[in-house]
């Protein structure tokens, strides 16, 4: 059996958000390794250009397209832009994501639930659409969002985010079942404790580790480039019968 293709990407082109550092940057890398032209974004051009420099240094096919993906204009300027350079979306990855607040659920501002739930949830929403009609004429199309297992089991001190990301998740399961159809899969990954600047607040907290270290099966914190193969797998022909999913890579926590 000739397993090259299973997990290639050659010819195909994926576009991700929030993509500039930890998890999403991880996904580019190994997608672009994996054959893919490589569309990362994020708010600020140049970190983008620095961080496409460095995967092209490797010889890999990336852009940096600054988006801001609050902002609805911005949103419509990334599809376009990437229409402009690729000529297509086969893979979209929404993985850009706020949290600006962290503390009682009922301190919460009514700004702070806006801004978590226009990034985390109302983003990926207008993407997808947006995205829509190039996935549409893939020949393997593929939407993976990025929620958290927040999204599972509200974590303290995360709530608006919690509700957010398992909004999110149920938001994967309805374009799942409504673009069967359209031969476009849709799934979700929830990732637990990744070792990113995103979740600093978490993992320097020694507080925090050594509860967290007590409920996890694997006793170590995870690493972006683990989220980075478990989309790769979801992007990939490896998962053409798999839609609907939520792929937890937590370390055993929601055991």
């Amino acid at each position: 059996m000739d397993l090259s293709g299973l997990f290639s990407l050659m010819g195909k082109v994926a576009l991700i958000t929030g993509a500039s550092k930890g998890i999403g940057f991880s996904i580019a890398e190994i997608f672009a390794a994996a054959g893919a032209k490589v569309v990362i974004s994020s708010r600020k051009q140049d970190s983008l250009d620095e961080m496409a420099a460095k995967l092209k240094q490797k010889g890999y096919e990336v852009t940096g397209i600054a988006c801001n993906v609050g902002k609805g204009e911005d949103l419509e300027n990334l599809v376009k832009k990437t229409i402009e350079t690729y000529g297509q979306i086969d893979v979209l990855v929404n993985n850009a994501a706020s949290n600006p607040v962290f503390g009682p659920v009922h301190e919460t501002s009514l700004e702070a639930y806006d801004k978590i739930m226009d990034v985390n949830l109302k983003a990926p929403f207008h993407l997808m659409k947006l995205c829509f009609p190039y996935l549409r004429s893939s020949s393997n199309a593929s939407v993976i969002n990025i929620s958290s297992i927040g999204g599972i089991s509200p974590e303290q001190g995360l709530g608006i985010y919690s509700v957010s990301k398992a909004g999110l998740i149920s938001m994967t399961k309805v374009f799942a079942k409504e673009w069967g159809d359209h031969k476009i899969r849709v799934n979700v990954i929830c990732p637990g404790l990744i070792q990113t600047k995103f979740s600093e607040a978490l993992w320097s907290n020694e507080k925090i580790m050594n509860h967290m270290m007590k409920a996890l099966p694997i006793k170590r914190v995870g690493e972006p480039e683990e989220i980075g193969a478990a989309a790769l797998f979801l992007a990939s022909k490896a998962s053409s019968y798999t839609t609907g999913i939520v792929l937890t890579a937590d370390g055993g926590f929601t055991i």
